[in-house]
């Protein structure tokens, strides 16, 4: 089954949204930029059926490390 550019869209927004879950601590703006530099690394890809899979895993190790490295920023509680 091939996937439209719109379908591919719309599940790098579904990816987005649920990145933003897992991850509360990095704004839903930094979530996006993420995912759009990992999807345009795949542009020359020509199967794209599970590119927006791949984009989701990468990003979501890129996040954690985000995620550590905020977390590790934040002032200590009082």
């Amino acid at each position: 089954m091939m996937v439209g550019a719109r379908d591919e869209r719309e599940q790098l927004r579904d990816a987005v949204e649920r990145l933003s879950v897992q991850y509360p601590t990095l704004s839903a703006a930094t979530i996006a930029d993420v995912v759009q530099e990992l999807h345009d690394r795949f542009s020359g890809a020509r199967i794209r059926e599970f590119v927006p899979l791949f984009v989701e895993r990468h990003a979501r190790t890129a996040l954690a490390e985000l995620s550590v490295d905020y977390d590790s920023m934040a002032l200590p509680s009082r």
